[in-house]
């Protein structure tokens, strides 16, 4: 009698093997998208902070726009989103809406971060 594994044998260990590999790379690509969800999160609470906590006590309004140029209290890569885009280009997961504004200064905002795992996640301005 020979020793050794069967083709069927070989097949379904192959076959095995392969659902690992397949169920590791889907749950990976699930875990990378739950963290630059995260991060997406991160970016729009310092800004939200910023705004509220530097900018508007300062100032006593909301700018028409946000930037590093105007917002200069948080970490410079926050303005840019896990795709490499800035906030206020049109692909960024990341938008700033101003609202009720009178010569560049506004009294409320709408900050917002499109995410792949959950709805939008929103923050808009304290009431004032």
């Amino acid at each position: 009698m020979r020793k050794g594994f069967t083709i069927l044998e070989l097949v379904i260990v192959a076959t095995f093997a392969g659902l690992l590999f397949l169920l590791f790379f889907v749950q990976k690509a699930n875990l990378d998208a739950f963290d630059r969800d995260e991060t997406r999160k991160t970016a729009i609470n310092a800004m939200y902070y910023a705004l509220e906590e530097s900018f508007y006590k300062n100032h006593q309004y909301y700018p028409e726009t946000i930037s590093e140029e105007n917002i200069k209290v948080i970490d410079p890569a926050l303005w840019t989103d896990p795709d490499g885009h800035n906030l206020g280009d049109p692909q960024s997961s990341y938008s700033y809406q101003p609202a009720n504004c009178d010569n560049g200064k506004c009294k409320e905002y709408i900050l917002k971060a499109k995410l792949e795992k959950e709805t939008d996640y929103i923050k808009t301005n304290r009431k004032n």
